[in-house]
Protein backbone atom coordinates (compact mmCIF):
# COMPACT_ATOMS: atom_id res chain seq x y z
CA UNK A 1 0.00 0.00 0.00
CA UNK A 2 2.77 2.42 0.86
CA UNK A 3 4.49 1.83 -2.48
CA UNK A 4 1.24 2.62 -4.29
CA UNK A 5 0.76 5.73 -2.20
CA UNK A 6 4.26 6.92 -3.00
CA UNK A 7 3.81 6.27 -6.69
CA UNK A 8 0.47 8.05 -6.56
CA UNK A 9 2.28 11.04 -5.11
CA UNK A 10 4.47 11.09 -8.20
CA UNK A 11 1.38 11.57 -10.36
CA UNK A 12 0.97 15.10 -8.98
CA UNK A 13 4.51 16.09 -9.88
CA UNK A 14 4.82 17.90 -13.23
CA UNK A 15 7.10 15.86 -15.44
CA UNK A 16 7.88 15.19 -19.07
CA UNK A 17 7.74 11.53 -18.15
CA UNK A 18 4.43 9.71 -17.93
CA UNK A 19 3.65 9.56 -14.20
CA UNK A 20 2.24 6.06 -14.73
CA UNK A 21 5.64 4.83 -15.86
CA UNK A 22 7.56 2.63 -13.41
CA UNK A 23 10.14 4.62 -11.45
CA UNK A 24 13.74 4.59 -12.64
CA UNK A 25 16.62 4.03 -10.22
CA UNK A 26 20.17 5.39 -10.27
CA UNK A 27 22.50 4.04 -7.57
CA UNK A 28 25.80 5.96 -7.34
CA UNK A 29 28.56 4.25 -5.34
CA UNK A 30 31.71 6.10 -4.33
CA UNK A 31 34.87 4.08 -3.70
CA UNK A 32 36.44 4.71 -0.26
CA UNK A 33 34.52 7.88 0.67
CA UNK A 34 34.21 8.66 4.36
CA UNK A 35 30.83 9.61 5.81
CA UNK A 36 31.89 13.09 6.93
CA UNK A 37 33.79 14.06 3.80
CA UNK A 38 31.09 16.06 2.01
CA UNK A 39 29.98 19.63 2.36
CA UNK A 40 26.48 18.49 3.28
CA UNK A 41 27.98 16.37 6.07
CA UNK A 42 29.64 19.39 7.62
CA UNK A 43 33.13 19.39 6.09
CA UNK A 44 34.04 23.09 5.96
CA UNK A 45 36.40 23.06 2.98
CA UNK A 46 35.73 20.11 0.68
CA UNK A 47 34.04 21.11 -2.59
CA UNK A 48 31.05 18.89 -3.34
CA UNK A 49 28.36 21.24 -4.71
CA UNK A 50 26.50 18.62 -6.73
CA UNK A 51 26.22 16.03 -3.98
CA UNK A 52 25.31 18.83 -1.57
CA UNK A 53 22.54 19.93 -3.93
CA UNK A 54 21.26 16.36 -4.12
CA UNK A 55 21.04 16.38 -0.33
CA UNK A 56 19.05 19.63 -0.38
CA UNK A 57 16.55 17.96 -2.72
CA UNK A 58 16.15 14.70 -0.80
CA UNK A 59 16.79 12.83 2.44
CA UNK A 60 20.21 12.43 4.03
CA UNK A 61 20.53 9.44 6.36
CA UNK A 62 22.79 10.21 9.31
CA UNK A 63 22.92 6.63 10.64
CA UNK A 64 23.47 4.54 7.51
CA UNK A 65 25.77 1.58 8.18
CA UNK A 66 27.59 -0.76 5.82
CA UNK A 67 27.84 -4.50 6.42
CA UNK A 68 31.60 -4.38 5.89
CA UNK A 69 34.28 -1.74 5.23
CA UNK A 70 35.97 -3.53 2.35
CA UNK A 71 35.44 -2.89 -1.37
CA UNK A 72 34.32 -6.10 -3.08
CA UNK A 73 32.55 -7.74 -0.11
CA UNK A 74 30.61 -4.53 0.47
CA UNK A 75 29.44 -4.50 -3.16
CA UNK A 76 28.53 -8.19 -3.04
CA UNK A 77 26.48 -7.56 0.09
CA UNK A 78 24.79 -4.56 -1.49
CA UNK A 79 23.86 -6.45 -4.66
CA UNK A 80 22.51 -9.53 -2.87
CA UNK A 81 20.96 -7.98 0.23
CA UNK A 82 22.90 -10.51 2.32
CA UNK A 83 25.71 -10.20 4.84
CA UNK A 84 29.19 -10.78 3.40
CA UNK A 85 29.75 -14.15 5.09
CA UNK A 86 26.48 -15.37 3.54
CA UNK A 87 27.60 -14.58 -0.02
CA UNK A 88 30.74 -16.76 -0.17
CA UNK A 89 32.51 -13.56 -1.23
CA UNK A 90 33.37 -12.19 2.19
CA UNK A 91 37.07 -11.59 1.61
CA UNK A 92 38.58 -8.90 -0.60
CA UNK A 93 38.78 -9.78 -4.31
CA UNK A 94 36.62 -12.90 -4.04
CA UNK A 95 34.10 -12.87 -6.91
CA UNK A 96 30.43 -13.22 -6.14
CA UNK A 97 29.33 -16.80 -6.95
CA UNK A 98 26.49 -17.36 -9.42
CA UNK A 99 24.48 -19.14 -6.73
CA UNK A 100 23.57 -15.74 -5.26
CA UNK A 101 20.37 -13.99 -6.27
CA UNK A 102 20.83 -10.29 -7.05
CA UNK A 103 18.37 -7.43 -7.01
CA UNK A 104 19.47 -6.36 -10.50
CA UNK A 105 18.19 -9.62 -11.99
CA UNK A 106 14.86 -9.01 -10.25
CA UNK A 107 14.63 -5.64 -11.95
CA UNK A 108 15.76 -7.11 -15.26
CA UNK A 109 12.98 -9.70 -15.06
CA UNK A 110 10.53 -6.89 -14.30
CA UNK A 111 11.39 -5.29 -17.64
CA UNK A 112 14.04 -2.81 -16.55
CA UNK A 113 17.11 -2.00 -18.60
CA UNK A 114 19.92 -2.70 -16.16
CA UNK A 115 23.50 -1.48 -16.51
CA UNK A 116 26.57 -1.47 -14.27
CA UNK A 117 29.07 1.21 -15.25
CA UNK A 118 32.46 1.94 -13.68
CA UNK A 119 34.18 -0.09 -11.01
CA UNK A 120 32.96 -3.68 -11.06
CA UNK A 121 35.00 -5.80 -8.62
CA UNK A 122 32.35 -8.55 -8.46
CA UNK A 123 33.80 -11.24 -10.76
CA UNK A 124 32.43 -12.73 -13.94
CA UNK A 125 29.77 -15.09 -12.61
CA UNK A 126 27.10 -12.42 -12.08
CA UNK A 127 27.74 -10.13 -15.03
CA UNK A 128 24.71 -11.65 -16.75
CA UNK A 129 22.52 -10.18 -14.01
CA UNK A 130 22.81 -6.88 -15.91
CA UNK A 131 21.94 -6.14 -19.53
CA UNK A 132 25.19 -4.21 -19.82
CA UNK A 133 28.43 -4.06 -17.84
CA UNK A 134 30.89 -1.32 -18.79
CA UNK A 135 33.91 -1.93 -16.60
CA UNK A 136 36.19 0.97 -15.70
CA UNK A 137 39.58 0.76 -17.33
CA UNK A 138 38.52 -1.84 -19.87
CA UNK A 139 37.22 0.52 -22.58
CA UNK A 140 35.82 -0.32 -25.99
CA UNK A 141 32.48 -1.74 -24.84
CA UNK A 142 29.58 -1.43 -27.23
CA UNK A 143 26.14 -0.44 -26.04
CA UNK A 144 23.59 -2.75 -27.71
CA UNK A 145 21.12 0.00 -28.58
CA UNK A 146 21.23 3.76 -29.06
CA UNK A 147 18.64 6.44 -29.72
CA UNK A 148 19.43 6.40 -33.43
CA UNK A 149 19.34 2.60 -33.63
CA UNK A 150 23.10 2.43 -33.95
CA UNK A 151 25.51 0.94 -31.40
CA UNK A 152 27.60 3.41 -29.47
CA UNK A 153 31.18 2.84 -28.45
CA UNK A 154 32.18 3.73 -24.93
CA UNK A 155 35.31 5.63 -24.00
CA UNK A 156 38.48 3.61 -24.53
CA UNK A 157 41.71 3.66 -22.60
CA UNK A 158 42.31 4.97 -19.10
CA UNK A 159 39.36 5.83 -16.87
CA UNK A 160 40.99 7.46 -13.85
CA UNK A 161 37.72 8.32 -12.13
CA UNK A 162 35.74 5.27 -13.22
CA UNK A 163 32.86 7.62 -14.04
CA UNK A 164 33.67 8.53 -17.64
CA UNK A 165 31.01 6.25 -19.17
CA UNK A 166 28.17 7.09 -16.80
CA UNK A 167 26.52 9.75 -18.94
CA UNK A 168 27.10 8.01 -22.32
CA UNK A 169 25.21 4.94 -21.05
CA UNK A 170 22.45 7.13 -19.62
CA UNK A 171 22.15 8.99 -22.91
CA UNK A 172 22.05 5.88 -25.06
CA UNK A 173 19.87 3.61 -22.93
CA UNK A 174 16.82 1.98 -24.54
CA UNK A 175 14.04 4.54 -24.48
CA UNK A 176 11.19 2.03 -24.23
CA UNK A 177 12.08 0.64 -20.79
CA UNK A 178 12.46 1.89 -17.26
CA UNK A 179 16.11 1.77 -16.19
CA UNK A 180 18.32 0.84 -13.28
CA UNK A 181 21.90 2.12 -13.36
CA UNK A 182 24.60 0.90 -10.96
CA UNK A 183 27.12 3.73 -11.31
CA UNK A 184 30.33 2.87 -9.45
CA UNK A 185 33.28 5.24 -9.21
CA UNK A 186 36.96 4.55 -8.68
CA UNK A 187 37.20 7.88 -6.81
CA UNK A 188 38.43 8.51 -4.17
CA UNK A 189 40.38 5.23 -4.02
CA UNK A 190 44.15 5.42 -3.81
CA UNK A 191 46.66 5.97 -5.43
CA UNK A 192 46.51 9.77 -5.62
CA UNK A 193 48.10 11.87 -8.34
CA UNK A 194 48.74 15.55 -8.89
CA UNK A 195 46.42 17.73 -10.98
CA UNK A 196 43.30 15.68 -10.31
CA UNK A 197 41.23 18.87 -10.39
CA UNK A 198 42.07 22.39 -11.68
CA UNK A 199 42.06 24.06 -8.25
CA UNK A 200 43.48 21.50 -5.80
CA UNK A 201 42.73 21.49 -2.10
CA UNK A 202 45.60 22.43 0.18
CA UNK A 203 46.91 20.96 3.40
CA UNK A 204 45.19 23.82 5.23
CA UNK A 205 41.83 22.62 3.90
CA UNK A 206 42.13 19.23 5.60
CA UNK A 207 40.19 18.33 8.73
CA UNK A 208 42.30 15.88 10.74
CA UNK A 209 40.36 13.50 13.02
CA UNK A 210 41.83 12.92 16.50
CA UNK A 211 42.89 9.36 15.71
CA UNK A 212 45.40 10.68 13.13
CA UNK A 213 48.40 12.93 13.85
CA UNK A 214 47.92 16.52 12.75
CA UNK A 215 51.11 16.85 10.72
CA UNK A 216 51.85 17.95 7.17
CA UNK A 217 52.09 14.37 5.85
CA UNK A 218 48.55 13.65 7.03
CA UNK A 219 47.16 16.96 5.83
CA UNK A 220 48.67 16.76 2.35
CA UNK A 221 47.44 13.16 2.05
CA UNK A 222 43.92 14.23 3.02
CA UNK A 223 44.06 17.12 0.54
CA UNK A 224 44.88 14.73 -2.31
CA UNK A 225 41.98 12.52 -1.22
CA UNK A 226 39.69 15.55 -1.16
CA UNK A 227 40.64 16.35 -4.76
CA UNK A 228 39.32 12.97 -5.90
CA UNK A 229 36.10 13.51 -3.94
CA UNK A 230 35.62 16.77 -5.82
CA UNK A 231 36.33 15.06 -9.15
CA UNK A 232 33.68 12.47 -8.30
CA UNK A 233 31.26 15.25 -7.43
CA UNK A 234 31.64 16.65 -10.94
CA UNK A 235 30.53 13.37 -12.49
CA UNK A 236 27.58 13.15 -10.11
CA UNK A 237 26.59 16.60 -11.34
CA UNK A 238 26.75 15.43 -14.96
CA UNK A 239 24.41 12.51 -14.21
CA UNK A 240 21.92 14.76 -12.44
CA UNK A 241 22.02 17.25 -15.31
CA UNK A 242 21.42 14.48 -17.86
CA UNK A 243 18.41 13.22 -15.92
CA UNK A 244 17.04 16.75 -16.04
CA UNK A 245 17.80 17.09 -19.75
CA UNK A 246 15.92 13.89 -20.52
CA UNK A 247 12.95 14.98 -18.42
CA UNK A 248 13.09 11.85 -16.26
CA UNK A 249 14.48 13.25 -13.01
CA UNK A 250 10.99 13.59 -11.51
CA UNK A 251 10.42 9.85 -11.90
CA UNK A 252 13.88 8.67 -10.85
CA UNK A 253 15.09 7.59 -7.43
CA UNK A 254 18.73 8.64 -7.06
CA UNK A 255 20.72 7.08 -4.22
CA UNK A 256 24.26 8.17 -3.41
CA UNK A 257 26.49 6.21 -1.02
CA UNK A 258 29.99 4.82 -0.49
CA UNK A 259 31.21 1.23 -0.28
CA UNK A 260 33.42 1.90 2.77
CA UNK A 261 35.27 4.60 4.67
CA UNK A 262 38.20 6.74 3.57
CA UNK A 263 41.47 4.82 2.86
CA UNK A 264 43.32 6.02 5.95
CA UNK A 265 44.45 4.38 9.20
CA UNK A 266 41.56 3.52 11.54
CA UNK A 267 39.04 4.10 8.75
CA UNK A 268 38.66 1.72 5.79
CA UNK A 269 38.44 -1.98 6.84
CA UNK A 270 37.61 -1.10 10.46
CA UNK A 271 34.27 -1.44 12.22
CA UNK A 272 34.45 2.07 13.64
CA UNK A 273 32.02 4.58 12.15
CA UNK A 274 34.97 6.01 10.20
CA UNK A 275 34.94 2.69 8.33
CA UNK A 276 31.34 1.49 8.19
CA UNK A 277 29.19 4.63 8.16
CA UNK A 278 28.19 5.64 4.65
CA UNK A 279 26.93 9.06 3.44
CA UNK A 280 23.59 7.77 2.17
CA UNK A 281 21.43 10.30 0.31
CA UNK A 282 18.17 9.51 -1.48
CA UNK A 283 16.13 11.77 -3.76
CA UNK A 284 12.75 10.96 -5.28
CA UNK A 285 10.96 14.17 -6.28
CA UNK A 286 7.43 14.39 -5.00
CA UNK A 287 8.16 11.78 -2.34
CA UNK A 288 11.31 12.77 -0.43
CA UNK A 289 10.86 16.01 1.55
CA UNK A 290 13.57 18.33 0.26
CA UNK A 291 16.54 19.03 2.49
CA UNK A 292 15.57 16.64 5.27
CA UNK A 293 17.59 14.24 7.40
CA UNK A 294 16.66 10.93 8.93
CA UNK A 295 18.34 9.70 12.09
CA UNK A 296 16.77 6.26 11.71
CA UNK A 297 19.20 3.37 11.55
CA UNK A 298 19.52 1.76 8.13
CA UNK A 299 21.91 -0.87 6.77
CA UNK A 300 23.35 -1.34 3.31
CA UNK A 301 21.41 -4.63 3.10
CA UNK A 302 18.29 -2.44 3.16
CA UNK A 303 19.14 -0.70 -0.13
CA UNK A 304 18.15 -3.66 -2.32
CA UNK A 305 14.93 -4.21 -0.34
CA UNK A 306 14.01 -0.54 -0.77
CA UNK A 307 14.64 -0.47 -4.51
CA UNK A 308 12.72 -3.69 -5.09
CA UNK A 309 9.86 -2.40 -2.95
CA UNK A 310 9.64 0.82 -4.94
CA UNK A 311 9.79 -1.02 -8.26
CA UNK A 312 7.33 -3.73 -7.19
CA UNK A 313 9.85 -6.40 -8.17
CA UNK A 314 9.40 -8.72 -5.19
CA UNK A 315 11.79 -9.36 -2.30
CA UNK A 316 15.01 -11.33 -2.59
CA UNK A 317 14.46 -14.92 -1.46
CA UNK A 318 17.32 -14.82 1.04
CA UNK A 319 17.65 -11.08 1.47
CA UNK A 320 18.24 -9.70 4.96
CA UNK A 321 17.17 -6.15 4.26
CA UNK A 322 14.21 -4.08 5.42
CA UNK A 323 12.75 -1.55 3.01
CA UNK A 324 13.27 2.04 4.14
CA UNK A 325 10.80 3.28 1.54
CA UNK A 326 8.56 4.64 4.33
CA UNK A 327 11.45 6.84 5.49
CA UNK A 328 11.77 8.43 2.06
CA UNK A 329 8.32 9.90 2.57
CA UNK A 330 8.59 10.42 6.34
CA UNK A 331 12.25 10.64 7.44
CA UNK A 332 11.23 10.84 11.10
CA UNK A 333 8.82 7.92 10.82
CA UNK A 334 8.97 4.63 12.72
CA UNK A 335 12.34 2.88 12.78
CA UNK A 336 12.76 -0.02 10.36
CA UNK A 337 15.46 -1.76 12.40
CA UNK A 338 16.86 -1.75 15.92
CA UNK A 339 20.36 -3.01 15.10
CA UNK A 340 22.83 -2.75 12.23
CA UNK A 341 25.45 -5.50 11.96
CA UNK A 342 28.87 -5.35 10.32
CA UNK A 343 31.83 -7.65 9.90
CA UNK A 344 35.54 -7.43 9.22
CA UNK A 345 37.30 -10.17 7.28
CA UNK A 346 40.53 -10.56 5.35
CA UNK A 347 41.53 -7.45 3.43
CA UNK A 348 45.24 -7.67 2.61
CA UNK A 349 45.77 -8.85 6.21
CA UNK A 350 44.32 -11.52 8.45
CA UNK A 351 41.43 -10.10 10.49
CA UNK A 352 38.13 -11.16 12.02
CA UNK A 353 35.75 -8.86 13.88
CA UNK A 354 32.00 -8.43 14.22
CA UNK A 355 29.96 -5.46 15.40
CA UNK A 356 26.44 -4.38 16.21
CA UNK A 357 25.30 -0.77 16.31
CA UNK A 358 22.24 1.08 17.53
CA UNK A 359 21.72 4.80 17.17
CA UNK A 360 23.35 5.20 20.59
CA UNK A 361 25.98 2.47 21.07
CA UNK A 362 28.49 0.37 19.12
CA UNK A 363 29.75 -3.03 20.30
CA UNK A 364 32.74 -4.66 18.58
CA UNK A 365 33.74 -8.28 19.18
CA UNK A 366 37.31 -8.93 18.07
CA UNK A 367 37.55 -12.61 17.12
CA UNK A 368 41.30 -12.31 16.53
CA UNK A 369 42.46 -10.03 19.36
CA UNK A 370 46.08 -11.03 18.87
CA UNK A 371 46.19 -8.93 15.68
CA UNK A 372 46.68 -5.15 15.37
CA UNK A 373 44.12 -3.02 13.52
CA UNK A 374 46.42 -2.63 10.51
CA UNK A 375 44.85 -0.50 7.74
CA UNK A 376 44.72 -1.79 4.15
CA UNK A 377 48.02 -2.10 2.34
CA UNK A 378 47.51 0.99 0.19
CA UNK A 379 46.98 3.01 3.37
CA UNK A 380 50.05 1.40 4.94
CA UNK A 381 52.04 2.77 2.01
CA UNK A 382 50.47 6.22 2.43
CA UNK A 383 52.18 9.41 3.66
CA UNK A 384 49.88 9.33 6.69
CA UNK A 385 50.98 5.89 7.83
CA UNK A 386 54.63 6.67 7.11
CA UNK A 387 54.32 9.74 9.34
CA UNK A 388 52.71 7.62 12.05
CA UNK A 389 55.56 5.12 11.92
CA UNK A 390 58.09 7.90 12.41
CA UNK A 391 56.04 9.47 15.19
CA UNK A 392 55.15 6.20 16.90
CA UNK A 393 56.66 7.06 20.27
CA UNK A 394 54.82 10.39 20.46
CA UNK A 395 51.40 9.25 19.21
CA UNK A 396 48.41 9.24 21.52
CA UNK A 397 47.30 5.77 22.68
CA UNK A 398 44.31 5.95 20.34
CA UNK A 399 46.57 6.79 17.37
CA UNK A 400 49.15 4.14 18.24
CA UNK A 401 46.50 1.42 18.55
CA UNK A 402 46.94 0.53 14.85
CA UNK A 403 50.34 -0.97 15.73
CA UNK A 404 49.30 -3.13 18.68
CA UNK A 405 46.76 -5.92 19.37
CA UNK A 406 43.36 -4.64 20.41
CA UNK A 407 40.88 -5.63 23.11
CA UNK A 408 38.52 -8.57 22.62
CA UNK A 409 35.51 -6.34 23.28
CA UNK A 410 34.85 -2.66 22.64
CA UNK A 411 31.82 -0.57 23.54
CA UNK A 412 31.29 3.07 22.59
CA UNK A 413 28.72 5.71 23.47
CA UNK A 414 28.33 7.20 20.01
CA UNK A 415 26.62 10.43 21.00
CA UNK A 416 29.24 11.30 23.62
CA UNK A 417 32.19 9.81 21.74
CA UNK A 418 31.60 9.97 17.96
CA UNK A 419 35.21 9.06 17.12
CA UNK A 420 34.99 5.95 19.36
CA UNK A 421 38.08 6.66 21.43
CA UNK A 422 36.82 5.73 24.92
CA UNK A 423 36.21 1.99 25.26
CA UNK A 424 33.45 1.46 27.84
CA UNK A 425 33.40 -2.36 27.75
CA UNK A 426 34.78 -2.60 31.28
CA UNK A 427 32.71 0.28 32.68
CA UNK A 428 29.99 -1.04 35.06
CA UNK A 429 27.85 2.00 34.27
CA UNK A 430 27.40 0.66 30.72
CA UNK A 431 27.03 -3.02 31.58
CA UNK A 432 23.39 -3.13 30.49
CA UNK A 433 24.23 -1.80 27.01
CA UNK A 434 27.16 -4.21 26.76
CA UNK A 435 25.03 -7.22 27.65
CA UNK A 436 22.22 -6.20 25.30
CA UNK A 437 24.51 -5.74 22.31
CA UNK A 438 26.61 -8.80 23.12
CA UNK A 439 23.43 -10.87 23.08
CA UNK A 440 22.12 -9.25 19.88
CA UNK A 441 25.38 -9.96 18.09
CA UNK A 442 25.47 -13.58 19.26
CA UNK A 443 21.90 -14.09 18.02
CA UNK A 444 22.73 -12.53 14.65
CA UNK A 445 25.73 -14.79 14.25
CA UNK A 446 23.52 -17.79 14.90
CA UNK A 447 20.71 -16.60 12.63
CA UNK A 448 23.07 -15.92 9.71
CA UNK A 449 25.25 -19.02 10.24
CA UNK A 450 28.36 -16.92 10.75
CA UNK A 451 31.23 -19.46 10.78
CA UNK A 452 32.68 -20.27 14.17
CA UNK A 453 35.62 -20.29 14.20
CA UNK A 454 35.61 -17.60 11.52
CA UNK A 455 37.37 -17.98 8.19
CA UNK A 456 40.98 -16.78 8.45
CA UNK A 457 43.62 -16.15 5.79
CA UNK A 458 47.33 -15.24 5.98
CA UNK A 459 48.66 -11.73 5.42
CA UNK A 460 49.54 -10.81 1.84
CA UNK A 461 51.57 -7.70 2.71
CA UNK A 462 54.02 -6.60 5.35
CA UNK A 463 52.16 -4.73 8.12
CA UNK A 464 54.80 -2.02 8.48
CA UNK A 465 55.84 -1.35 4.88
CA UNK A 466 52.91 -2.62 2.80
CA UNK A 467 55.27 -4.63 0.62
CA UNK A 468 54.15 -8.03 -0.76
CA UNK A 469 54.96 -11.15 1.24
CA UNK A 470 55.77 -14.53 -0.30
CA UNK A 471 52.62 -16.07 -1.73
CA UNK A 472 50.64 -18.18 0.72
CA UNK A 473 47.47 -20.09 0.06
CA UNK A 474 44.18 -18.44 1.00
CA UNK A 475 41.09 -20.59 1.50
CA UNK A 476 39.05 -20.77 -1.71
CA UNK A 477 41.92 -18.77 -3.27
CA UNK A 478 40.92 -19.58 -6.84
CA UNK A 479 39.16 -16.24 -6.63
CA UNK A 480 41.35 -13.97 -8.72
CA UNK A 481 42.23 -10.37 -7.97
CA UNK A 482 40.27 -8.08 -10.29
CA UNK A 483 41.64 -4.74 -9.18
CA UNK A 484 44.96 -3.84 -7.59
CA UNK A 485 44.77 -2.80 -3.97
Amino acid sequence: MLRLALLAALAFVPSAADAADPPNVVLIIADDLGDGDLGCRGHPHIRTPNIDRLATQGVRFTNAVLTISSCSPSRSSLLTGKYPHETDAEQLHWPLPASNETFSERLKAKGYFTAAVGKWHLGNAVKDRFDLVVEAGQGGFVLPTGPDGQPMKMTAGANPSGCEDWVPVLKNRPQDKPFFLWLAALDPHRAYEDDTIPNPHTAADAVVPPFLPDVYGTRSDLAAYMDEVTRLDGYVGEVLAELDRQGVAENTLVIFMSDNGRPFPRCKTTLYDSGVKTPLIARLPGVTPAGTTSERLVSSVDVSATILDLCDAGPLKKGRGESFLPLLNDPAGPAIREYAFSEKNWHDYDASQRSVRTTDYKYIHNLAPELPNTPPADAVRSPTFVAMRHLRESLTPEQAAIFTPGPAEELYDLSADPHELNNLAADPAHAAALNELRGALAQWRTDTADPSPPLRSPDEFDREEGTPLPARQRPRSNKATMFPN
